[in-house]
């Protein structure tokens, strides 16, 4: 890997995202699904990378460049968020929390239960680990398929081909089925900041906007003679998700297993860097907007990168007993959307559940590229909530990843199973008991109507 590496690399997807933004503005289909430029570019890069035609010449480092924009996205946040107060924060986080602790657990018990008893009805040479792949390709992904696979080691070497595969149907479902539930809510009137496709202003649609509607989206605190306003502010955010990396990779050498997110510590960085700011009087000398930016072009980056990175030649490796238990994660996954997450988020409930569905069924870059088309401008706050509930959520990863293999090479498949799907239902049961108890959140209000 050299600096030119990267610098074609982010050439190529660079213009594969200004492609994706011409095919938005000129492709009706396109327009009617409101597919992003940068999914659209992602697919392109899919399709036209390595390991498909061969035509671009990505680099094989292409994979490990999501991880690194969503530690930019989150240490943003910060900066960027608009929240009325702690209270409410921790009461919608603690909701963000319940919600998708019990995503997690659910996959992993549920996942299990099902292939032990009825996936090794009809393939009786699954192994008992088996029901490990929803959890692991849909809300794990690609790494945890990686980690999964070097906790079996030789005593299940095809878990790795098995949760690649499984990882690459979770993206490709969590945005074709993100994309249709975000049409069907719509048709609904059920967005809060998207109206009816079919009611879309022309530059919506297209994402062209005409110049008499154009609009500044910053002003200039400093003057270019002395820095440039954009990597004035790209530069803090860059620095917050640098010095977050150096404090996980020290963490993980400290204690051996342990792995903690680089974008959750840049979540909790970001806002000590915030509050010593905020404290000196500094932020006056920033513009929130042009964070904003660099988020957002984050973002759009890190969707890009994240699908063009998939390996779609394991995807033909595996059928039968893998086939089916992707269609009951299916299942479980949109009964999951109506019958929870719908009815436990109160404030915006179809952007949160939006979200749910993008990180519970792909990865966290897709929650983020379904949630930026039915909340473009992130005003749902819903990145803010998940920052703070994913603490804990990580830690449990980890744990399950370390221990649940070891488990079932002891033997405990059927124990581990029952005890996670338990659990997962407690949370949610303890989740409905404290919020008939409470009173209404403060920031449990009325939503306006879908905007135009």
């Amino acid at each position: 890997m050299t600096a030119w590496s990267l610098f074609t690399d982010l050439g190529w997807i660079c213009a594969l995202l200004l492609v994706g933004a011409f095919l938005r503005a000129k492709v009706p289909f396109i327009q009617s699904i409101f597919l992003p430029s940068s999914l659209i570019a992602g697919v392109l890069g899919l399709v036209l990378g390595p390991k498909m035609l061969g035509i671009i010449p990505f680099s094989s480092e292409i994979s490990s460049y999501a991880g690194v924009l969503i530690a930019v996205v989150f240490a943003a946040l910060p900066f960027t968020s608009k929240v009325a107060s702690l209270k409410g924060v921790m009461r919608s986080v603690g909701t963000m929390w319940a919600v998708s602790q019990s995503a997690v657990v659910l996959q992993w018990g549920v996942g299990l239960l099902f292939a032990l008893g009825v996936v090794s009805i009809f393939f009786s040479s699954v192994p008992d680990g088996f029901g490990l792949m929803i959890a692991t390709g849909f809300m794990g992904g690609h790494g945890t398929a990686a980690a999964i696979a070097e906790s079996f080691g030789d005593r299940w070497p095809e878990a790795a081909s098995l949760g690649m595969t499984a990882a690459t149907v979770g993206i490709i479902v969590s945005v074709v089925g993100g994309i249709i539930l975000i049409k069907i809510e719509s048709m609904r009137g059920n967005t809060v900041y998207l109206s009816h496709f079919k009611d879309l202003p022309r530059s919506l649609r297209t994402g062209m906007i005409e110049p008499e509607k154009r609009e500044s989206i910053a002003s200039s605190p400093v003057s270019s003679m002395s820095i440039d306003p954009m990597i004035y502010h790209a530069g803090v955010l860059f620095a917050i998700a640098g010095l977050s990396y150096v404090i996980s990779d020290w963490a993980g050498s400290m204690v051996e297993g342990l792995n903690i997110p680089t974008f959750s510590v840049a979540f909790i960085v970001g806002y000590l860097v915030f509050g010593v700011m905020t404290k000196a009087g500094a932020l006056r000398h920033f513009d929130t907007r042009l964070f904003e930016r660099t988020s957002s072009s984050s973002t759009d980056l890190l969707v890009a990168f994240g699908i063009a990175s998939i390996d779609p030649a394991i995807v033909v490796a595996y059928a039968g007993p893998l086939a089916l238990l992707m269609v009951f994660g299916i299942v479980a996954m949109v009964g999951f959307y109506f019958f929870v997450a719908k009815r436990f988020f109160t404030d915006h409930k179809v952007e949160q559940s939006v979200f749910t569905w993008g990180w519970g069924t792909g990865t966290v870059a897709m929650g983020i590229a379904l949630l930026r088309v039915v909340d473009p401008q992130m005003r749902s706050k819903t990145l803010d909530y998940y920052g703070l509930a994913y603490i804990p959520i990580g830690f449990g990863d980890i744990a399950f990843v370390a221990l649940l293999p070891a488990l079932i090479m002891a033997g405990l498949a059927w124990p581990a199973a029952i005890t996670l799907t338990v659990a997962g239902v407690a949370i949610l049961t303890a989740a409905r008991l404290l919020r008939r108890k409470g009173a209404q959140s403060p920031d449990e209000v009325k939503v306006p109507a879908a905007v135009d």
